[in-house]
C-alpha cells in the first residue's frame, strides 16, 4: 500500500515582528516554524530522529542566533560547519572563537579550511562563495546531515535584489534568495529570511553572547558593501518597510520564474534537447531564447550574457540552409550546430 502523503503544515497565526528583539527560545521556535510552514515536500518535523541538523556558523552575528536557535529546538542533533577562508589574518581568530563558542554551549563543530583566492577574471565574492558552498556540502555529507541552515537574513534579501537590479539582472537574479534548495548534493535552508538583522542582534545582546565583526564587511571594494553603506541606509529613509517591499519583489518574481521554466519544459519537450533547430525556429523569439536559457542551465550548468543569446537567436533565424554554421562563444564554451540540432560544448 502507498504511503499517505505528508501532511502540508499549517501556518502559524503569529507572526514574528521583523524588527522586533527576539529572545533565544522565540528564535528557535520562529526558526523551525517559519522554515517548516513553507517547505512542503519535507517539513523539518519529517527529517529522521537521527540524522544531524547542520548550521554554517562563520561566528558572526546572523550565524551565531541561528546556531543557537537551532541548538534548543533538536538539541544533541545540532552541527555546527566553519569554514575558514584563508583571505584575512582575521580568520584565525574567527575559528578560535567559534571553537571557543560550540565548547561553551555543548555544540558539535566540524572546520574545513580552503583557498578561497580569487581566479583570473573571478570577482572575490564568487571565488569565497564557491569555496564556501563546496566545502560546507562536502561537510555536510561526511557527517550525514539532513540539512544545512544558512544565516542569511531579510536585509541581506533586500541588498541581494539591489544588487540584482544594479546589474540589470533577469527574473532569476531579482528573485534573489530561496529559502529552500540543493547544492552539490545536499539540502540548504535560509530561515531568517524573514527576519531583520538588528532583531538577530537585539536578541544576542539581551543574552549577553558573543559574536565576532567580520572586518570585511565594511569593505568598500565589495558592491554588497557599498549598497549596504550608501544605498539601504537611503532607501529606508525615502521607503519605510523597503526591505519587506523588496523581498515580496523577489518572491513575485520567482514565482514568474517557475512558470517560464514551466513553459520551456514544455517548448523542450517539443524541440528536443539538444534542441533541433527547425523546431526552435517555430517559436517566437522571446520563447525560443526561453527555452535555450533553460536547456543550458540545467544540460550545461551555464547561462548566456543578453549579448551572447541575442547572437544565438539572430544565428538561428538564419540557420536555414544546409551549409549554414552556428559557433557562438556561451559562457566557458561554444554552441555550435550539429547536423540538425544544437550542441554545447565546453572550453577545454
Amino acid at each position: 500500500m502507498a504511503a499517505s502523503p505528508t501532511p502540508r503544515p499549517k501556518r502559524a497565526t503569529r507572526r514574528v515582528d521583523a524588527a522586533a528583539p527576539v529572545g533565544a527560545a522565540e528564535l528557535a521556535d520562529w526558526a523551525a516554524r517559519h522554515l517548516a510552514e513553507r517547505v512542503d515536500t519535507a517539513p523539518l518535523d519529517t527529517l529522521p530522529d537521527t540524522s544531524p541538523i547542520a548550521v554554517a556558523y562563520s561566528g558572526g552575528a546572523d550565524s551565531t542566533a541561528l546556531l543557537l536557535a537551532a541548538h534548543a529546538r533538536w538539541p544533541g542533533r545540532v552541527l555546527a560547519l566553519h569554514v575558514h577562508h584563508g583571505l584575512q589574518a582575521a580568520a584565525d581568530g574567527f575559528e578560535l572563537h567559534a571553537r571557543a563558542f560550540c565548547e561553551r554551549h555543548g555544540i558539535a563543530l566540524n572546520v574545513r579550511r580552503v583557498d578561497a583566492r580569487a581566479a583570473a577574471g573571478q570577482s572575490p565574492e564568487d571565488a569565497a562563495r564557491h569555496a564556501r558552498y563546496n566545502a560546507l556540502a562536502a561537510m555536510a555529507l561526511e557527517a550525514g546531515a539532513a540539512l544545512v541552515l544558512l544565516a542569511q537574513h531579510l536585509d541581506d534579501q533586500a541588498e541581494t535584489v539591489l544588487l540584482a537590479l544594479s546589474r540589470g539582472a533577469g527574473l532569476p537574479g531579482l528573485a534573489a534568495m530561496p529559502e529552500l534548495f540543493e547544492r552539490h548534493g545536499v539540502r540548504f535552508g535560509r530561515p531568517w529570511l524573514g527576519l531583520g538583522a538588528q532583531a538577530l542582534r537585539d536578541g544576542l545582546r539581551e543574552r549577553g553572547e558573543a559574536f565576532v565583526e567580520d572586518p570585511s564587511n565594511t569593505d568598500a571594494r565589495f558592491t554588497r558593501n557599498r549598497i549596504r553603506a550608501q544605498l539601504s541606509p537611503a532607501w529606508a529613509a525615502a521607503f519605510e518597510g523597503y526591505r519587506e517591499a523588496l523581498a515580496r519583489s523577489a518572491a513575485h518574481a520567482a514565482q514568474a520564474q517557475r512558470l517560464l521554466d514551466d513553459l520551456a519544459a514544455i517548448d523542450l519537450a517539443a524541440t528536443g534537447e539538444p534542441p533541433a533547430i527547425a523546431a526552435l525556429q517555430a517559436l517566437s523569439r522571446e520563447r525560443q531564447a526561453n527555452a535555450l536559457r533553460h536547456w543550458l542551465r540545467r544540460a550545461h550548468g551555464v547561462a548566456p550574457s543578453a549579448a551572447q543569446l541575442g547572437e544565438l537567436l539572430d544565428q538561428i533565424d538564419a540557420c536555414r540552409t544546409r551549409g549554414h554554421r552556428i559557433r557562438i562563444k556561451v559562457a566557458k564554451g561554444l554552441v555550435q550546430r550539429a547536423e540538425d540540432r544544437l550542441a554545447f560544448t565546453p572550453s577545454v
